[in-house]
């Protein structure tokens, strides 16, 4: 890459990493392996950088190569769940309380959206929480608006069974 394309590449990066970090964290719901997801879409973008003719389209490609990474990657096997001897500790309820309601929301949704398998999740993250209509994720994900719309209700349902009575203490009283 020549001198003009690292400095495109680096200020389009400046510009997005943030961005692209969220949506990778509300993907995959640890920060840790957010960054490595993101780590790996925008060094994939580096190496097309040249090819890209559309940079108007940047950010599909990179939440494209987002989404795929976030499969590929639950598919390895050492990223599977393994069982412990002892649970972690939990939470000290009063400090719980003391941040609020808004933490205890995304906190809520977050590990609401883990339960929701990959594909599904990669959909409501990009319709709800990116703010993209139904024909830029069919185009981000490479499928039709059908199977966007079907993977949209599949994940609600399941997002709904997976928070349960989570839904109840959110709701407000009256």
């Amino acid at each position: 890459m020549d001198q003009r394309d690292e400095q495109e590449f680096a200020e389009y990066f400046t510009a997005r990493r943030d961005a692209v970090r969220r949506t990778a964290y509300l993907i995959c719901g640890d920060w840790h392996r957010a960054d490595d997801l993101a780590q790996t879409a925008f060094v994939a973008l580096h190496r097309r950088w040249r090819k890209v003719r559309d940079k108007e389209a940047l950010d599909a490609y990179v939440r494209r190569s987002l989404v795929r990474a976030s499969i590929d990657d639950s598919r390895r096997p050492w990223r599977r769940e393994h069982s412990a001897d002892a649970l972690p500790e939990a939470a000290d309820a009063e400090a719980t309380d003391a941040v609020g309601d808004t933490v205890a929301t995304r906190s809520a949704l977050v590990n609401g959206l883990q339960q929701v398998p990959h594909r599904q999740r990669a959909v409501l993250v990009l319709r709800f929480l990116e703010g993209q209509s139904v024909a830029d994720v069919a185009t981000t994900l490479q499928c039709t608006e059908g199977t966007v719309k079907s993977q949209t209700a599949r994940g609600l349902d399941a997002l709904r069974d997976a928070l349960g009575d989570a839904l109840d203490d959110l709701r407000p009283a009256g």
